[in-house]
């Protein structure tokens, strides 16, 4: 067991460490945040917790300082009373308008504070009679009157934060606005939970020690509830902050995907119609791994797809269409699928024809379904990418025609 709290507690407290660094560089432009600052307080107190908690450290505190169990005090003031405050006034402040938010987190402060001194006095008491340094505090020293007191509040204080975060994360994750806020607000009542595990945990040792049984036995569930919480917590919090990058990293990443699969169809409507392309120069194949500004290449080569595809309508014949369309129900295709495998076999025609400055046959009709047509952006993006399929597709077929 003192392996396993070797191995997490160190990580658990690098973790916090992690959170603090990334949260701090907002600090210069929300200064007055209020739950900026308890979040930063909340973490720089549970990166020292951790670090007491792994058991090589807290031994060296009791030792250098001449202490006996003044490392488990630390633990328990700082990872769970303390903590569990900052952090619960953090969600107060995220949840709540500032005036009501300000009455509600000193309540919360004041009842930690008071928690604290009750906690301090009775571990005083305790240490007073204590003979020499426990390595397992709390379990150890359970059936002593003053320890278990103190081990009720700590207990108590520390699983009250954390359903009350939980019971705020969860009534307002439902109605947050912000997609990142609702998440992370998730998040944090998952951690929470683990949290108020771990605090059962706790409390169940106590009974155990009444009822002759040994806590150690299970002390597993310690670094493992722990540990899932720090997670959670860490990642529920900062979420709202680093949530939205990941989602214009996700969209920019998805952009470029499309944009390389528009290319081949893209491609062969330049080469017939060298006129859609708004900056030529971007038609190069280099040029097509180095788009810039992805999201806008990508506007261009929708809308330089859609000019092509208007140019090429008169040079597509109504009879290669009415072929294709049954070639394609035979098939088995339908929907979207079968309409983009229309145009892109109408289209294939329509460039040859072109090519070979055939006459025009004046076709007319959409060039798609008609909820790609009225659609917005994103649903002409997404027909064009059935074209795209279907155009390559069609040439694949052709090509291999030709090979026998």
């Amino acid at each position: 067991m003192t392996g396993v709290k070797a191995v997490v507690f160190p990580a658990c407290a690098a973790l916090c460490v992690l959170a603090l660094l990334y949260r701090l560089r907002d600090l210069r432009h929300q200064r007055d945040d209020p739950a900026l600052r308890a979040l930063l307080i909340a973490f720089f107190f549970k990166g020292i917790s951790f670090t007491l908690s792994t058991p090589s450290v807290s031994q060296a505190v009791d030792a250098r300082l001449g202490v006996a169990d003044l490392g488990a005090l630390g633990i328990h003031l700082l990872g769970g009373v303390a903590s569990s405050a900052a952090f619960l006034t953090a969600i107060v402040y995220w949840v709540y308008p500032p005036e009501v938010a300000r009455r509600r987190a000193f309540a919360r402060l004041l009842v930690a504070a008071l928690c604290a001194v009750a906690m301090l006095t009775m571990w005083a008491a305790a240490g007073a009679e204590a003979q020499q340094r426990s390595a397992h505090y709390l379990l150890q020293n359970a059936h002593r009157p003053l320890v278990a007191g103190y081990l009720l509040l700590y207990v108590s204080a520390f699983g009250a934060g954390m359903i009350e975060i939980i019971r705020l994360c969860l009534r307002y994750g439902r109605v947050a606005g912000r997609q990142w806020l609702r998440r992370g607000l998730y998040c944090t009542a998952i951690g929470a939970s683990a949290c108020l595990v771990y605090c059962l945990n706790r409390l169940l040792s106590l009974i155990a020690v009444q009822c002759g049984l040994d806590p150690l036995e299970w002390e597993l569930l310690t670094p493992v509830a722990n540990g899932t919480g720090i997670f959670f917590l860490v990642a529920g919090l900062t979420m709202p902050s680093w949530g939205p990058h990941l989602s214009a990293g996700r969209r920019l990443v998805r952009n470029f995907v499309t944009y390389q699969r528009l290319h081949p169809l893209w491609s062969a409507l330049y080469a017939a119609v060298p006129d859609i392309a708004l900056n030529p120069r971007h038609a190069g194949g280099l040029a097509r791994f180095l788009p810039g500004d992805i999201s806008y290449r990508l506007y261009r080569r929708v809308i330089e797809i859609q000019d092509g595809l208007l140019a090429l309508r008169p040079y597509m014949d109504p009879a290669v269409a009415a072929g294709a369309r049954r070639s394609a129900e035979e098939a088995g295709l339908a929907g979207d699928r079968l309409h983009a495998m229309v145009l892109a076999r109408s289209l294939t025609s329509a460039l040859r024809a072109k090519h070979d400055n055939r006459p025009v046959v004046q076709a007319s009709g959409a060039l798609g379904p008609e909820a790609a047509q009225a659609g917005g952006y994103p649903e002409l993006v997404a027909w064009l990418l059935y074209v795209a399929r279907a155009y390559t597709a069609v040439r694949s077929t052709e090509e291999k025609v030709k090979v026998r």
